[in-house]
C-alpha cells in the first residue's frame, strides 16, 4: 500500500533573470510518507526554499510531476492550487507573517473565515488551538504585544487550525533565542506525535536532528537522505 503523502519525480524549476536562465531545482525525486517528520537541509542558494514553495503549492515546477495525497498538483492552475493549499497544508514562516492590526484570536480565525466557517464555530476552534499552544490567556493581545516565541506560537496555531495533512515550516526558529526556539521545536515534536506530517526547512543541524529523516539538498539536487529505509 502506497503511504506517500508527497511524491515528486524529476522536478525542475527555472527562473529567468533578465536574459539569464537560472536552474534552482534540477531533477528532484522525493518521497515523504504520511506521518513522517522530515528536515530539508541545505546552504543558502541550494534550492531548499524553492522546493518548499513547490511542496507547499505556493509555486509550480517548470517540469516534472508532483503528487500530493495521490493527486497530481504540478499541472494545476493557480486557483486550484490555492484550494488544495488551504485544505491540506499549514505554513509556519521565520517572520511569523501575522497581521499586526488584528488580535491573535482573529489572526488564527482567518483561515477558517476563508473556508466559510460560521463566526461562532471559528472563534471556538481558534480559542481551542491557542489554548493548546499555551496562549489561551492572550487572546485579545496583538502580535506587537507578544514576544517572538509567542508570535511563533500564534503562527503555529494559525497553521494547524484547519487540521491540515501537512505542516510546512521554513526556518521556524530563525528569529528566536535558543530557549524560545527549543519550545517551538517541542510543539512540532508534539504535533508529529499526534500523527501530523511535519516538514522543516532549515540550515541548522541541531534543529534537523529532531526529525526522523534529514534530506540534504545542494545546487538544486538531493544529495542525501531521500530513502527512509
Amino acid at each position: 500500500m502506497n503511504m506517500d503523502i508527497i511524491k515528486t519525480e524529476n522536478i525542475v524549476k527555472d527562473y529567468i533573470l533578465g536574459k539569464i536562465k537560472v536552474r534552482a531545482l534540477n531533477g528532484i525525486d522525493l518521497q515523504i510518507q504520511k506521518g513522517e517528520f522530515v528536515a530539508i537541509m541545505g546552504p543558502s542558494g541550494s534550492g531548499k526554499s524553492t522546493l518548499m514553495h513547490i511542496l507547499g503549492c505556493l509555486d509550480s515546477p517548470t517540469d516534472g510531476t508532483y503528487y500530493l495525497d495521490d493527486v497530481l498538483v504540478s499541472k494545476m492552475p493557480k486557483a486550484s492550487l490555492a484550494a488544495v493549499r488551504n485544505r491540506k497544508i499549514g505554513f509556519v514562516f521565520q517572520s511569523f507573517n501575522l497581521l499586526p492590526h488584528l488580535n491573535i484570536l482573529k489572526n488564527v480565525e482567518l483561515p477558517l473565515m476563508y473556508g466559510g466557517m460560521s463566526k461562532r464555530k471559528r472563534t471556538a476552534k481558534a480559542k481551542e488551538v491557542l489554548q493548546n499552544v499555551g496562549l489561551g490567556d492572550r487572546l485579545k493581545h496583538k502580535p506587537g504585544e507578544l514576544s517572538g516565541g509567542q508570535r511563533q506560537r500564534v503562527a503555529i496555531a494559525r497553521a494547524i487550525v484547519n487540521d491540515p495533512s501537512i505542516l510546512l515550516a521554513d526556518e521556524p526558529t530563525g528569529n528566536l533565542d535558543s530557549q524560545s526556539g527549543g519550545d517551538i521545536l517541542e510543539i512540532f515534536t508534539e504535533l508529529h506525535s499526534q500523527g501530523n506530517t511535519v516538514i522543516i526547512v532549515t540550515h541548522d543541524q541541531a534543529i534537523a536532528s529532531r526529525a526522523e529523516r534529514i534530506i540534504k539538498i545542494k545546487d538544486g539536487k538531493i544529495v542525501d537522505g531521500n530513502s527512509n529505509s
